[in-house]
């Protein structure tokens, strides 16, 4: 079944940046949506559980390779070409569901792909950033779910964010490029957890 265009509207004013719900609002139409505050609550816990593993690598990276502070890395940053995953859809003025939606999901699949050059760095920890790509596809899938049940269509963007990983020319580009990797995908998780916190709060 179709979403409302009022549901849509909603959902855009909800999540326009800076995060703040509007006191008033008719909130009956999705508060109402058990289903969609059920995936809403139980992908809050699972993307705060993503964002606590990322912050358990980070401590690795910063323990293992000194490499803790990211304004002492920026130099060396712009010689990597790491970028973040967009999420604009997600805290714009135009806000659609279906494009802030797919703009998460693909932005997970983008930080599973980005995370094999943190495995490559860390193979005492296999363990845990392997979970971490497991948590991140199944988010995706999670999200790509909840579109279909909600009837809103995919949206696929041209790609100018993150490509493929970048030949990293030393063990130390490697490693200064594992720690923007996590970095990037630490604000993600956050810019995705606020958008589904506040849709939460209907």
């Amino acid at each position: 079944a179709a979403v409302p265009a009022g549901t849509l509207a909603l959902l855009g004013a909800l999540l326009w940046a800076p995060w703040q719900a509007l006191d008033g609002a008719p909130l009956a139409e999705l508060s109402g949506d058990q289903d969609f505050q059920l995936f809403l609550h139980k992908n809050l816990e699972f993307t705060r559980k993503i964002k606590g593993d990322v912050a358990a690598l980070q401590r690795v990276v910063c323990d293992t390779f000194q490499l803790c502070k990211e304004e002492e890395l920026l130099l060396v940053r712009q010689d990597l070409g790491i970028a973040q995953a967009p999420l604009e859809q997600c805290h714009s003025r135009t806000f659609q569901a279906e494009a802030c939606f797919s703009q998460i999901r693909d932005g997970l699949r983008t930080y599973h792909g980005s995370l094999a050059a943190v495995l490559e760095l860390l193979p005492g920890h296999a363990g845990l950033v392997e979970t971490l790509q497991l948590d991140a596809a199944n988010l995706s899938s999670n999200i790509q779910q909840q579109m279909e049940d909600l009837g809103l269509a995919t949206v696929t963007y041209p790609r100018d964010g993150p490509g493929p990983l970048p030949a990293f020319s030393s063990r130390f580009h490697h490693q200064v490029g594992g720690f923007f990797i996590l970095a990037n995908f630490q604000r993600f998780l956050e810019t995705a957890y606020r958008a589904l916190r506040h849709l939460a709060r209907l």
